[in-house]
């Protein structure tokens, strides 16, 4: 009982470390994340996409009140797993940072300067008393001096680069796939392709156009952050035959229950 009541102890505190050197929070935080459906991000050399798996809990949910995808500035897109209330508050910060630089230097906010404010603004809940940290972890991508660049934020404030990566259920699996798959110099068509095909394996082989969301940020658009339309995402779905048939889309929703409680919370 005594060692019972030592380890709650540590599991309590997020400001206390176990004899092991663990911050059981910051674990918790994690498998939160864990819990959350699967974002994708995938680097390409002219653009970095971001895709999401937005399934319903239910057929009677408004499919667009489901936010996995944000523009955080003209040229930065962010992709979220884990407690959607968690990520809107990161979301706030990262667009108060772009504004911020963009009023103070008069120039658009560096995707790694604004990924380590974010990081930075986590980290500090791992440290304070009386607050638990951020459940959710996000993809931050966009275009720095001409060249597209992606990182993922972690639970414990620390900032990763990559090529492409997965964060939320799956994440192993689907990490996996994109490291047999992914290639340096795809472009940004291609990279959309690799996404849905990568969101695609924790979903059966199928995707329904209204169940997944995609936003592409590229070095000659103009316009910076774009999400893709249904109609877009329906045809490429359609062109790679993952398509998912009506007749699967009440089976799809259901099995996608536990795998959104932390999305939705």
């Amino acid at each position: 009982m005594q060692g019972q009541s030592q380890q709650q102890a540590y599991d309590r505190g997020i400001t206390i470390f176990s004899p092991d050197g663990r911050l059981y929070q910051v674990e918790y935080a994690r498998e939160a994340v864990k819990r959350g459906t699967a974002s994708v991000g995938v680097r390409a050399e002219d653009g970095v996409v971001l895709a999401a798996d937005k399934r319903a809990r239910s057929p009677l949910m408004e499919p667009a009140s489901i936010e996995k995808l944000h523009k955080a500035d003209d040229h930065v897109g962010v992709a979220s797993a884990g407690h959607v209330a968690d990520a809107r508050q990161l979301i706030d910060f990262a667009r108060r940072q772009a504004q911020v630089n963009q009023l103070r230097y008069g120039e658009p906010v560096g995707i790694e300067t604004l990924t380590k404010n974010i990081t930075d603004h986590i980290q500090q809940y791992t440290q304070v008393g009386g607050a638990r940290p951020f459940g959710v972890a996000l993809i931050v991508g966009g275009i720095e001096d001409g060249e597209p660049r992606l990182f993922e934020t972690d639970p414990s404030g620390t900032p990763y680069e990559w090529q492409a990566l997965s964060i939320g259920s799956d994440r192993s699996d689907l990490r996996d796939y994109l490291e047999e798959e992914y290639e340096a110099g795809l472009s940004t068509d291609e990279a959309v392709g690799l996404a849905l095909d990568t969101l695609a394996q924790s979903n059966d082989g199928e995707l329904a156009p209204d169940g997944v969301g995609v936003a592409t940020i590229t070095v000659d658009d103009d316009d910076g952050y774009t999400e893709r339309s249904n109609d877009e995402i329906e045809s490429i779905l359609d062109e790679r035959d993952l398509l998912a048939t009506d007749e699967d889309a009440p089976a799809e929703n259901g099995d996608a229950d536990d795998a959104t409680d932390a999305d939705e919370e």
